[in-house]
């Protein structure tokens, strides 16, 4: 581990947006410093990105294995669609713990019945019956995605997500989480093959796309999208997400005029700062 002082960056670009991230700064022998948004766990790491102008590793700590350098750090600077240069000193690196949980991707869109969510036949509400009920969806036509609400561990007095006890005694209970399964089409269609597998909590919800068509999406925006660094599908939203260094209203524009508006949607790795 090598423990230096300060070292300072180049003065601010007034008339450009200035961009932040949290992420892994890397050289190795083959390029300098450069940011990264996935880092192959090996010992050095490695990783490739763009490269960061104004860096210097005597300016920070860091790591160092073999000729390559590395660190966790909070960056901020300009972006000219290449490369990123620093308008204010590095500083560690804030913990992904440290920014709020979006609990409302899980939870279920359907009323809630008289007397909460409870299962219909409690002999069939296990582990097993889950897994048959996940299933046997998959293979239903119009399956469009799933998810598990267990807004009820809320409602445990104490319950800490953070503590392995806690996630061991009280998550995934089949008992009182909630099954949530999406359909094209109408999805109420689908309960009869479901409950006879399944007799937990039960939202049968209706989406657009199916989970075959969002994935052959995906793929296709991968291939097409300049500059794409990930994908993924978001299954309740009924979008792709691509993941991208930097997003400006102007090429997210492009994106909906060319696959649908709100169908292909940008992530950028960096965020404008304010923002």
């Amino acid at each position: 581990m090598t423990l230096t002082a300060c070292g300072t960056a180049p003065a601010a670009t007034a008339s450009l947006t200035r961009y932040q991230a949290d992420a892994t700064v890397l050289s190795n022998p083959q390029h300098g410093p450069q940011l990264c948004a996935f880092v192959a766990q090996s010992l050095p790491p490695q990783c490739a990105g763009p490269d960061i102008i104004g860096w210097d590793w005597n300016g920070v700590k860091h790591s160092a294995r073999n000729g390559v350098r590395w660190g966790e750090y909070h960056v901020v600077g300009t972006w000219d669609g290449k490369s990123l240069t620093l308008t204010e000193p590095p500083r560690s690196a804030r913990q992904h713990g440290d920014a709020p949980r979006d609990r409302s991707r899980f939870t279920t869109p359907c009323p809630k019945p008289a007397g909460g969510w409870r299962p219909v036949d409690p002999a069939k509400a296990t582990e097993r019956a889950m897994e048959a009920a996940l299933a046997r969806a998959q293979k239903l036509p119009g399956y469009a995605g799933s998810w598990l609400d267990q807004s009820y561990l809320e409602e445990i007095d104490g319950y800490d997500p953070k503590d392995r006890r806690y996630v061991e005694r009280y998550a995934n209970d089949p008992k009182r989480l909630v099954l949530n399964l999406m359909f094209t089409g109408n999805a109420s269609a689908r309960e009869s093959a479901i409950r006879e597998v399944w007799g937990g909590a039960l939202c049968l919800s209706r989406a657009e796309r199916t989970e075959a068509e969002l994935r052959a999406l995906q793929e296709q925006a991968m291939k097409e999208i300049k500059g794409a660094q990930s994908a993924s599908v978001d299954e309740r939203a009924g979008r792709v997400e691509i993941g991208v260094w930097v997003v400006t209203p102007e090429r997210q524009r492009e994106i909906d005029e060319k696959y649908g508006k709100g169908l292909v949607v940008l992530e950028g790795f960096l965020k404008p700062v304010g923002s």
